[in-house]
């Protein structure tokens, strides 16, 4: 299924696409609609870029325990690097 907002409806709330996929995602994470993996995708972001974005804007990153076990794996992988 695809979305398709209209350019007469982002000149509406004033925003660039990339603007309101941002927002969407940032909300749909806060509302643990969407993982962070989930969210930094659909934003069109890395995880890092959306992980900053949550900081600028003073938004806790949460894990889920899944999350959590591939964010330690990653860090494993980097410290026998």
């Amino acid at each position: 299924m695809g979305i398709e907002i209209s350019d007469a409806m982002l000149r509406a709330v004033k925003m660039t696409e990339p603007e309101f996929r941002l927002e969407t995602a940032l909300w749909l994470y806060q509302q643990d609609r969407l993982t962070l993996a989930q969210a930094a995708r659909w934003s069109g972001l890395t995880r890092l870029q959306f992980q900053r974005e949550l900081a600028v804007r003073r938004h806790t990153v949460h894990f889920d325990t899944e999350e959590l076990r591939h964010e330690i794996e990653a860090l494993k992988e980097v410290g026998l690097k």
